[in-house]
């Protein structure tokens, strides 16, 4: 009897152990994370790691401004003589940035009057003549850009006889206006014509 009931003790004994060890033993939950962080991942505790720095090639170029149309004060007028043709005579007019002027657009015919030599004349504008002027089928006038050691330049025209084979006057000086301004510069070149053509300022 004794025997027996020392086995039963024992068996209860075990019994028990094997429950402790079972509920000792416990799962742990994954750390709760923030739901919806932008710009990072979610990291443990619910802190948004740092975003991604954006690259080169994220950053989009930005469009250069554009420059304004030249105003009074900020261009110089020069003209030299071009070699004559057959009979054609010209002048090549330059138009740069006066010391200090920021950069700035000339578009269009400059203004062209003859001074001193003989009677007044008004260029007429032409795209293009014999002595130069826009290249052929095109005959919008560019845009040009006016910058420091980048002038533009036009051109004027015409011939030294009449139709009736007469020499024309020989000027000695120009009345000449960048394109839409008002700021007539006198330039001294000579030029031998009975009518003249001015083409647009290009490059």
């Amino acid at each position: 009897m004794r025997y027996r009931t020392g086995i039963l003790v024992a068996l209860a004994v075990i019994a028990l152990g094997l429950t402790g060890c079972s509920s000792s033993t416990s799962t742990t939950s994954p750390p709760a994370t923030s739901p919806g962080v932008t710009g990072g991942a979610t990291v443990a505790g619910g802190t948004a790691a740092p975003a991604t720095p954006p690259t080169s090639e994220d950053v989009q170029p930005t469009a250069p401004a554009r420059q304004a149309a030249c105003g009074a004060g900020q261009v110089d007028v020069t003209a030299a003589v071009m070699s004559p043709a057959t009979g054609h005579r010209g002048v090549a007019l330059t138009f740069s940035l006066t010391a200090g002027a920021a950069p700035c657009t000339l578009t269009g015919y400059p203004g062209v009057d003859t001074g001193t030599g003989g009677p007044l004349l008004h260029a007429d504008r032409t795209p293009r003549g014999y002595m130069g002027g826009l290249p052929q089928g095109s005959d919008e006038p560019p845009t040009v850009t006016l910058e420091s050691g980048h002038p533009g330049t036009a051109v004027v025209e015409g011939v030294a006889v009449d139709a009736s084979g007469n020499h024309c006057p020989l000027y000695t000086n120009l009345q000449v206006t960048p394109p839409n301004s008002t700021d007539t510069r006198t330039v001294t070149v000579t030029i031998d014509s009975c009518a003249l053509h001015v083409h647009p300022v290009t490059r």
